[in-house]
């Protein structure tokens, strides 16, 4: 029976999670499996995988063969990688200790650059984050300034007719107080300051 290290497809419409599995070649794609061996998702950045790594190994060296994707994601965890130095110390070429210490070397190096890699990775989205603020802000403040601009051109037609308004409403208050203009009061000399000679001639003669 030929056995694969497969996909088996899952999740809902348009989102797809892939199982890994070790299932018969014969076997539909998402039928029935001997085994699973993790779990990949492509749509989180970066994509998550889950293996387990001890089972996948062992299912290569019994003869089990990967896909393309499969080998992919198995040579991205260092299954493949393990499996060469392993037919290396079945070999004789090298002991086990000297495959374990290379092993140990090579994942070291691989974290560093994968977590270089995650770190630009990151870095690139807050900038792309970033310049989609920075663009929806200046979009916002352009808006402000065009209903600011409105308002000012919509006052400055407006203001013509007003200072009309009050011209108009001025000069109709000076004439009317130019109309309305208060006659004096004529005033009447006092009793006390009658001109004597007109008291003399009042007075009769006296007997």
């Amino acid at each position: 029976m030929a056995v694969k290290i497969r996909l088996a497809r899952r999740g809902r419409n348009k989102m797809p999670i892939y199982d890994i599995v070790v299932a018969d070649a014969r076997a539909p794609r998402d039928g029935r499996f001997i085994e699973k061996l993790g779990q990949y998702n492509p749509h989180a950045t970066p994509a998550i995988v889950t293996l387990k790594n001890d089972r996948a190994l062992y299912w290569l060296q019994v003869g089990a063969q990967p896909t393309d994707t499969t080998r992919k994601i198995l040579s991205v965890n260092g299954v493949m990688f393990k499996k060469h130095l392993q037919i290396g110390v079945d070999k004789g070429a090298i002991t086990q200790e000297q495959a374990d210490a290379k092993f140990e070397t090579w994942s070291k190096a691989k974290e560093e650059i994968r977590s270089q890699k995650i770190a630009k990775l990151n870095s690139s989205k807050e900038a792309t984050r970033s310049a989609a603020f920075d663009a929806e802000r200046k979009k916002k403040e352009d808006k402000v300034a065009a209903i600011a601009k409105a308002e000012a051109d919509l006052i400055a037609a407006s203001a013509p007719v007003v200072e009309e308004e009050v011209v108009e409403a001025v000069a109709e208050e000076t004439a009317v107080e130019e109309v309305v203009v208060e006659t004096p009061a004529v005033e009447e000399a006092p009793a006390a300051e009658v001109a004597p000679e007109a008291a003399a001639e009042e007075t009769p003669a006296a007997e």
